[in-house]
C-alpha cells in the first residue's frame, strides 16, 4: 500500500472513530442516565441530534437505550469498513459480510473504548483530579454501571481491583466475541 492510501487510511480511521464515539457516548450517556446538565452531555447531545431525532420517529428506544443512535453507529461503522476494503483495500465485500464487519467493528470500538475510559477514570482517581471537573464526572457514570457489582468484593489490602478485573474481562471480550464475529464477517465477505 502506498503511503498516501495509508494516510487515507488513517484519516478515514480517525474521522469515523470520532463520529462513532459521540453516538457511542450518547447510547451509554442515555442509558447510564448520565448527567444531562453536564457540558460534555450537553456538547453530545448537541451534535448527535440533528441526526439521531428523525430516525427516532421510525426506531424508537428500547428500553433506556436509544436505537436510533445505535443504528446510526453501526452504519457508520460498516461505512467505515466499506471505505477501507472497498477504495483503498481494492475489493468490496459481500454485503452480508460486510454487516457483520461492521457489527463486529461496532462491538469492538465499544470495548475498546470502555477499557480507555475505565483506564482514564482510574489515572485520575490515583492521582487526584479534580471530581468535579464535567469529563471526570462523565466518565464516573458512564463506568459505574459496570464496575458497581464487582466494587468491594476485589479489594485487597485497601485496593481496589475490580476496574482491573472489569478491564481484562473486556480484553477478553474482545478475543473471544469480536474475533470469532470478524473471522464470519471475512468468510462471508469473500
Amino acid at each position: 500500500m502506498s503511503y498516501l492510501l495509508q494516510a487515507l487510511t488513517l484519516l478515514i480511521q480517525v474521522a469515523f472513530s470520532f463520529a462513532i464515539g459521540l453516538f457511542v457516548i450518547r447510547v451509554l450517556a442515555e442509558a447510564c442516565r448520565a448527567e444531562f446538565q453536564n457540558p460534555l452531555s450537553q456538547l453530545i447531545y448537541r451534535y448527535t441530534n440533528p441526526v439521531v431525532t428523525p430516525i427516532r420517529r421510525w426506531v424508537p428506544n428500547w428500553k433506556r437505550v436509544n436505537l436510533a443512535a445505535v443504528l446510526v453507529a453501526w452504519l457508520l461503522s460498516t461505512l467505515s469498513r466499506g471505505l477501507q476494503q472497498g477504495l483503498l483495500g481494492g475489493h468490496l465485500p459481500a454485503p452480508l459480510g460486510l454487516v457483520v464487519l461492521g457489527t463486529a467493528d461496532l462491538i469492538d470500538f465499544t470495548l475498546v473504548f470502555y477499557v480507555a475510559m475505565i483506564f482514564g477514570w482510574t489515572l485520575s482517581s490515583l492521582f487526584g483530579g479534580d471530581r468535579r471537573h464535567p469529563a471526570v464526572r462523565l466518565l464516573g457514570q458512564l463506568i459505574e454501571p459496570l464496575l458497581r457489582p464487582w466494587r468491594g468484593r476485589l479489594a485487597f489490602g485497601g485496593i481496589d481491583f475490580s476496574p482491573t478485573v472489569i478491564m481484562l474481562a473486556l480484553l477478553l471480550a474482545r478475543i473471544l466475541v469480536v474475533g470469532p464475529l470478524r473471522a464470519l464477517g471475512y468468510d462471508l465477505g469473500g
